[in-house]
């Protein structure tokens, strides 16, 4: 981890009270600090640094591979969907550089909330001073970071059943990798003080967490309170495997949030709906095609419906 990232930190466990967290370094290299701890004095709660990655997810999963995106298929699956342009793959989709290219430039922080292998983020590292891929997936996190810090990345893509061959991902010229971290953490309790980032992306994630709304919260809190910037997509593929029916912000025909999801996640976000304050003006919707891949005969297409949201 970033050695700059530790002020901006704050514990997960105690929101809504913010509380600094104390930094322990037992080994660096330069600026990434390899090992140590992020410690809050008013929880005690102890978050460790593991081979450069900060672990600030107050529910750490036991089990991680009883976690689908722990499974190596899984991230195959998902370095292909967000590099698999950078291989040259006619299947590939270019969505993320279209959700990049939708973002100002800003000065300070840009966090990717649910960044999985983190291509948003890098793609971001040419428009801010740092930005901060974060997901719950240790796997992915790994992967993410590892592409961050060698420059190229190999994994091996499914072809059919055991069959399968190498690829490598080499990371562009253009990207920062000094302007780029990863860390494990909820984007539902993000560890990040009031007011602290310029611009947030939720690409694909408000329909896989348990409360969309806490996240929409979440995402409110952190961002600053004038001249930042919004980027929300999603499919809305609303399951009760992620969450029960009365926590979806969409997908049902009764309820505070009855009609379509991106409907009403507008509405909340312009209007400052209960307590999201100030409230954020809409400047663009639409919608990216984004494509995933299990193996050389089976694709996933999906249809990303995007909020561009400034205030």
């Amino acid at each position: 981890m970033k050695k700059l990232l530790a002020g901006k930190l704050i514990c997960p466990a105690c929101l809504p009270q913010e509380y600094a967290l104390h930094l322990e370094i037992r080994s660096a290299e330069a600026e990434d600090i390899v090992d140590g701890t992020l410690t809050c004095r008013q929880c005690d709660r102890c978050f460790p640094i593991r081979q450069g990655i900060a672990f600030l997810d107050p529910d750490q999963q036991e089990d991680r591979q009883a976690n689908r995106y722990e499974q190596e298929e899984v991230v195959s699956s998902y370095l292909w969907s967000h590099y698999g342009d950078l291989l040259g793959d006619e299947q590939a989709t270019d969505a993320y550089r279209q959700w990049a290219g939708l973002m100002e430039p800003h000065a300070g922080l840009a966090l990717d909330l649910g960044g999985a292998v983190g291509r948003f983020t890098f793609e971001m590292s040419g428009k801010c001073d740092l930005a901060v891929g974060i997901d719950r997936s240790l796997a992915f996190i790994k992967a993410a970071r590892r592409f961050m810090q060698k420059g190229e990345l190999r994994f091996t893509l499914k072809d059919e059943g055991l069959l399968g061959h190498e690829v490598v991902i080499r990371r562009p010229a253009q990207w920062q990798p000094e302007r780029v971290e990863f860390i494990v953490a909820d984007a539902q309790r993000l560890p990040f003080a009031a007011h602290t980032a310029t611009s947030v992306a939720s690409l694909n994630l408000v329909d896989k967490l348990s409360k969309p709304y806490a996240h929409l919260a979440e995402i409110n809190r952190v961002a600053a309170p004038s001249g930042s910037q919004l980027l929300l997509s999603d499919p809305f593929s609303w399951s009760t495997e992620a969450a029960e029916i009365d926590q979806w912000l969409g997908g049902k025909e009764d309820g505070p949030y009855a009609g379509k999801g991106l409907d009403n996640i507008a509405a909340i976000l312009r209007h400052g709906h209960e307590g999201l304050s100030p409230g954020w003006q809409v400047t663009r919707r639409d919608h990216v095609w984004w494509k995933i891949r299990t193996h050389s005969n089976h694709y996933e297409l999906i249809r990303s419906c995007f909020i561009k949201a400034a205030r």
